[in-house]
């Protein structure tokens, strides 16, 4: 069987697609190490070419198109890649970022992570560029339709999937993310007496929740830890007035790695309140550094921590507060959370993630 795989438009750092990068790159790396006889062929470009040109993989850079540019992404991913595929004689095509063509001249996989366009045109309306938003509704629920076959990360958003594109259940398979082991700092875990929060200035992901939540668990002790968040650049942003500002740092972005998981592995516990994720690796990787998680109740999060996280509703700050005074306080459910939490984490091992991906691209 020949397997082309569209990497073209995947550029590390670039937008908001570093969870889709990653899923690609690794799935790649699997099927490269597990060909079963298979011939593996990447479309991709120059910027990613150092990533994804391994051995195992045929990788084709596609020349004198930009990825970066959004015009010829359009064009690429709604004609052309039909065209290289059928020139490649492909028997089959994945899509990592979702959408397939417009041409149906093979076989299409797609790998829609989430609905989240729908939930912003519903809940934040005119956010985003409306037409922009119009045209990604659009082109999800084509590709869903029209694909072969319909790829998940979650059964929350197997759900979505079923409600905005009315595609059968039956068409679509829920894989979780696999899970790469990230860079753990040397020795035991040290409890430095801070909270960490990961967020970002996008409204699903509840910065303001954050902040509000946070105001009243200070507000319910006299010796509150400090708050690190990590993902904005202030916090006036979102609440015009804090009373505790001086307990908060912000952080928008940490470039190092091991510095942001350090960053995690010495807090007392990690908060995460998004309105709604397709997955949510935040948790999981908090799991893995020792560090007990707080986060919503909400969308994937449940089937992905289990029961080793405090689970609360997103938008009810007093019960967020009384999870984070909680988890403070009582050593006994941080250390019940660990273990849980390492666990956990074992769910979402490549090895199990491979396996249900090849069952689907070469039977």
């Amino acid at each position: 069987m020949r397997l082309v795989i569209d990497c073209f438009k995947l550029v590390k750092g670039a937008g908001k697609s570093i969870g889709i990068y990653n899923l690609a790159l690794n799935l790649v790396r699997d099927l490269a190490a597990n060909p079963q006889k298979n011939t593996l062929i990447v479309l991709g470009n120059t910027l990613n070419k150092k990533d994804f040109d391994m051995p195992g993989i045929r990788f084709i850079e596609i020349k004198n198109k930009n990825p970066l540019n959004k015009f010829t992404c359009i064009l690429w991913e709604l004609f052309e890649v039909s065209f290289y595929a059928r020139r490649l004689r492909a028997d089959r095509v994945l899509f990592p970022r979702g959408y397939a063509p417009m041409l149906h001249l093979t076989k299409a996989s797609v790998i829609i992570h989430d609905m989240i366009p729908f939930y912003y045109h519903e809940q934040y309306p005119g956010y985003f560029n409306r037409l922009e938003n119009f045209y990604i509704m659009w082109r999800l629920r084509a590709s869903a339709r029209g694909a072969d076959d319909v790829i998940t990360i979650s059964e929350a958003s197997k759900r979505d999937l079923i409600r905005y594109s009315k595609v059968p259940p039956e068409k679509i398979t829920v894989i979780y993310n696999g899970h790469t082991a990230i860079s753990c700092p040397e020795g035991e875990k040290v409890d430095r007496g801070y909270i960490v929060a990961n967020t970002s200035a996008l409204p699903h992901k509840n910065a303001v929740g954050i902040v509000k939540s946070y105001e009243r668990y200070c507000q319910m002790t006299d010796q509150p830890l400090p708050l690190t968040i990590v993902g904005i650049e202030r916090i006036d942003q979102f609440v015009s007035s804090c009373t505790v500002s001086d307990q908060i740092t912000c952080i928008k972005y940490i470039e190092s790695d091991e510095a942001f998981h350090k960053l995690i592995r010495e807090a007392r516990l990690f908060v995460f309140l998004p309105l709604i994720e397709g997955f949510g690796f935040p948790p999981i990787e908090a799991m893995e550094l020792g560090t007990p998680v707080l986060c919503s109740d909400t969308s994937s999060l449940p089937e992905v921590v289990g029961n080793a996280a405090v689970c609360v509703n997103p938008k009810d700050y007093d019960k967020a507060a009384q999870a984070m005074l909680r988890m403070a306080a009582d050593e006994e459910l941080r250390t019940r959370l660990q273990e849980r939490g390492y666990a956990n984490v074992k769910r979402f091992s490549w090895n199990e993630t491979g396996i249900k991906y090849r069952k689907v691209l070469f039977n």
